[in-house]
């Protein structure tokens, strides 16, 4: 564990309200209220499920000082600062870093790719910049290009590089990659499928998508973690999973936009290339919300 310690237990990577018009502020600020009320841990704010690689820059900028108001220091708010140009990722983290947002989310480049020498040089040029601390997020799937476990290593322990979102889905390499740094960086699951095999390598909690929709079971999950209840928090971790699947049936976050609309939230728009939930699929997911007692 880090001793940056930027959250424990749950931060949840929360939707940007949108419509037709813009981002619905109001909505935004009733669903920080509640899931903080809810008991998460941490907010993530314009990373994947908040659509950040839609949102315009005055919007991006202008939604994580919003957040930052909005939350008042109730919890950590991390802001997604990554990008394929680094010299955006370094003004967009230095902005975030000034306007109060407590940590950044740092993706690996996406569609221009890196080496491993790239993502070295461009992660320790972001921490340079920055007067907050780094969490890098890999999500090859995503990107392209993924953190080998001697890359983290050769990152951890330099100024304000402090924790790691794997969302890889690659266990194997995650127990190497704890192996090799140690206590150095703090690991967070960024699968929510994968929250107890993480939590068990010394992970200290999760970026979560599910508890958008589940805030309290999602919490629940990693308490029981925490308190040193395995087999509960395994138990929990397998119920929950056809709902966690059902939120990645088609690409994030399609499924949980539709979910947070049924629950109130959001209109159910997403910003193109995305479009909305298949009706079949839909169905299906509302059906696991009922069987949850969400909906």
């Amino acid at each position: 564990m880090s001793n940056q310690l930027i959250f424990r237990g749950v931060a949840t990577a929360l939707i940007t309200p949108l419509t037709s018009s813009g981002v619905d502020y109001d909505k935004l600020g009733e669903v920080i209220d509640w899931q903080i009320e809810q008991g998460v841990n941490a907010l993530v704010i314009a990373g994947t499920t908040g659509e950040g690689s839609t949102l315009d820059d005055v919007e991006h900028r202008a939604v994580v000082k919003y957040s930052v108001e909005r939350v008042a220091g109730r919890v950590p708010v991390i802001a997604g600062t990554g990008s394929n140009d680094t010299a955006y990722a370094v003004s967009l983290t230095r902005y975030c870093c000034d306007v109060g947002a407590d940590a950044m989310l740092v993706v690996t480049p996406y569609y221009n790719k890196a080496t491993q020498k790239g993502l070295i040089t461009m992660y320790k040029t972001i921490a340079d910049a920055s007067t907050k601390p780094l969490i890098l997020y890999n999500v090859p799937s995503r990107t392209g290009v993924g953190i080998e476990p001697s890359t983290y290593a050769a990152l951890a322990g330099y100024p304000n590089i402090a924790a790691i979102k794997e969302a890889s889905g690659n266990i194997s390499k995650i127990v190497e990659t704890a192996s090799l740094v140690g206590d150095k960086m703090t690991l967070y699951s960024g699968n929510d499928d994968q929250i107890v095999p993480i939590l068990s390598m010394g992970g200290q909690g999760v970026i979560s998508v599910l508890s958008n929709v589940a805030p309290k079971q999602t919490v629940e999950l990693c308490d029981r973690w925490f308190r040193g209840d395995t087999a509960g928090a395994a138990k929990l971790q397998c119920e929950l999973l056809p709902l966690i699947k059902a939120l990645f049936c088609e690409v994030n976050p399609i499924p949980v936009k539709a979910a947070m609309a049924a629950l109130g939230w959001c209109e159910n728009y997403l910003r193109l290339p995305l479009t909305p939930l298949e009706p079949e699929h839909g169905k299906q997911l509302y059906e696991l919300m009922k069987a949850q007692n969400l909906l």
